[in-house]
């Protein structure tokens, strides 16, 4: 399988394909990305990697001590990332297609991108202003069943829904909205559950989508029970609850 070097773009979050990615770019290094994203004629993708951070946050070393107030912040592409920014991140990403970046007065980004593709983090490159990732696209195989188990996952999921809806006073998606597509459910469904990071990583990088659907299932039942055990959670509180922790 060929690979391909993209910009990499570390977010605390998972991104899916098809999925829309909003970012408030304000990082001087991921506002050069923007700038040579912009280089790149309206005709062709402006794109770049998402890969989700390890534990769900930077990894800056810290010492022991009082701060230094006189000490100049870590700068730099692989600032809070370590020596070896590759072990800070997932191994398996997204590649996102940038269809607006717009800059502020400040020299901040507005970007809105949407998820096109898995890739696996083959490699991360330093030596450059920003980041950038040699990855390879990980191909989406529909594996055994995943069209029976995308209807038990749409139920599931639409149970899953009403349950939640009733705990926090708010719908997340009307069953008009959901689609039918085995892989499309999969994604969809992974990135509007209430779950971990960690959670949400494991269905990204499933070996299919059958699998993954799987998992969903299994996920989506067992959070639905959790919630109808609790009622009379407040939302505020039901969204911090160790069960729903993202």
């Amino acid at each position: 399988m060929t690979s391909v070097r993209l910009p990499l773009f570390p977010l605390n979050s998972v991104l899916f394909p098809g999925l829309v990615l909003p970012l408030n770019v304000f990082e001087e290094r991921y506002r050069a990305m923007m700038r040579e994203l912009l280089k790149t004629g309206d005709e062709e993708p402006r794109r770049f990697a998402v890969v989700a951070i390890r534990d769900g946050r930077e990894v800056a070393p810290t010492a022991p001590g009082l701060p230094d107030q006189t000490a100049l912040p870590e700068r730099g592409p692989t600032a809070g990332f370590g020596p070896d920014p590759v072990q800070a991140f997932h191994r398996v990403g997204c590649i996102a297609d940038a269809a607006t970046i717009r800059e502020r007065e400040d020299g901040s980004f507005e970007v809105l991108a949407t998820g096109t593709a898995r890739v696996r983090l083959l490699s991360v490159d330093a030596s450059g202003p920003y980041l950038v990732a040699e990855l390879e696209e990980l191909p989406e195989d529909a594996g055994e069943g995943a069209g029976a188990l995308a209807e038990g996952v749409l139920r599931a999921f639409r149970n899953y829904q009403k349950r939640l809806a009733g705990a926090r006073e708010r719908s997340l998606t009307s069953a008009a909205d959901l689609p039918d597509e085995p892989s499309v459910v999969s994604y969809l469904v992974a990135a509007a559950a209430v779950l971990d990071i960690p959670a949400k990583q494991r269905l990204l990088q499933a070996p299919d989508t059958a699998t993954r659907l799987a998992e969903e299932l299994k996920l989506l039942r067992a959070e639905t029970a959790v919630i109808r055990h609790l009622p009379s959670l407040p939302a505020v509180d039901l969204t911090r609850a160790p069960t729903s922790p993202n």
